[in-house]
């Protein structure tokens, strides 16, 4: 018995049609394929004639079977930073990780500095769906649930070991809240420590006051009402903008986000507080997890381990490294005076004391858990 032609399979148009719905077509085939040739006799060969049709529906079968295995699932992951910056290039590696463990079953796309959705959008978008995943800055919302803010309270947790043990006391009641929400929360990665940049020098807390300050979280906004300073909201993708013409004269912030944003060619002082370290969190949407295979879901859980531990590790290399290039651009990095730090000092006591008035026994148990 001779072998079915490749013209013979290509000509089983109305199961190609089929297998575009994806339904079933066995019994399709085996009734509705067209011939291109006319039969060698008037009644032909019935039998060579079912043969040919098991042969055509076997091998679509297979085909089917196989775009099944290698179907692929998309997934867009929103990010308020540059590309260069450090959160971005370890975003951009995990979806790497990612496309690699799965063998391409995974494609997570990158949306750089607020390309995708604005920062204050980011959460809300990947809570509905609108993205399934997303990295934010925890304590821009603070105002919606206090823990939230925790790494934002100047100097209640002021090192990268004691920012460590922060998250450790905050992670289980973010994981509780976030699920409640339809997310959960994959890694978080702290920004380096937190300065003061000013257009003009500080000698205290006073040499502050009428300045143009930018707030992008609720304790930056109170840091400013505290000093004396004007607060402008301004998120990290257009404080350049801001920058250069002049809305901003003072803010703290990383040495990394100084570089981002050319900090240096518009404003020369910056004071190495070490106020605190706020982390960047990555959430996934729980329904499109869910959604996964059980091998997919341990692939993107073990590149999110990766990823927090790696940049952690990127997180103390940008403070380094980042100082030094505020340096080159112009920038004076200087220690603050010792009426600078007690002034910051009594503004992080008053900021902890009004944290956790608002925050309640929650707030409470999570400071008692982190100072034990």
């Amino acid at each position: 018995m001779r072998r079915t032609t490749a013209r013979e399979l290509e000509s089983c148009d109305d199961t190609v049609g089929a297998i575009r719905q994806n339904g079933s077509f066995l019994a399709f085939v085996l009734t509705h394929r067209r011939p291109t040739t006319a039969p060698s006799t008037p009644t032909g060969d019935p039998t060579m004639k079912l043969h040919k049709r098991i042969l055509a529906a076997t091998a679509l079968t297979g085909a089917i079977a196989s775009m099944s295995a290698f179907a692929q699932t998309k997934w867009d992951l929103a990010s308020a930073y540059p590309p260069a910056n450090f959160h971005t290039q370890n975003l951009t590696q995990f979806a790497s990780d990612v496309d690699k463990a799965t063998g391409g079953k995974l494609k997570i796309t990158v949306h750089s500095n607020a390309s995708l959705f604005k920062a204050p959008e980011i959460k809300r978008a990947v809570q509905t769906g609108g993205a399934q995943m997303g990295e934010i800055l925890l304590v821009n919302f603070q105002n919606e649930w206090q823990i939230f803010g925790a790494d934002g309270v100047p100097f209640l947790a002021d090192s990268y070991d004691s920012s460590m043990k922060l998250y450790g006391a905050q992670k289980p009641i973010m994981d509780k809240k976030l699920g409640e929400q339809g997310m959960m929360l994959l890694y978080a990665v702290p920004w380096p420590p937190q300065g003061i940049y000013s257009k003009k020098p500080l000698a205290s807390a006073a040499d502050l006051k009428g300045s143009k300050w930018r707030a992008y979280s609720p304790a930056t906004a109170r840091i400013a009402e505290l000093v004396g300073a004007q607060p402008v909201t301004v998120q990290a993708a257009e404080l350049s903008q801001a920058l250069a013409t002049g809305v901003v004269e003072s803010y703290m912030s990383s040495g990394s986000t100084g570089v981002d944003s050319k900090t240096y060619e518009h404003i020369k002082n910056w004071y190495d507080t070490q106020a605190w370290l706020p982390k960047n969190g990555v959430l996934i949407n729980k329904k499109a997890f869910d959604a996964l295979d059980k091998a997919t879901q341990d692939a993107v859980l073990k590149a999110g381990r990766d990823a927090e531990a790696r940049g952690w590790e990127m997180s103390r290399k940008t403070n380094t490294e980042s100082l030094e290039q505020l340096k080159k651009g112009g920038l004076v990095v200087h220690q603050p005076s010792p009426q600078l730090k007690a002034d910051m000092k009594k503004v992080g006591e008053t900021l902890l004391t009004e944290w956790l008035k608002n925050a309640g026994a929650e707030g409470q148990a999570l400071v008692d858990a982190y100072r034990k």
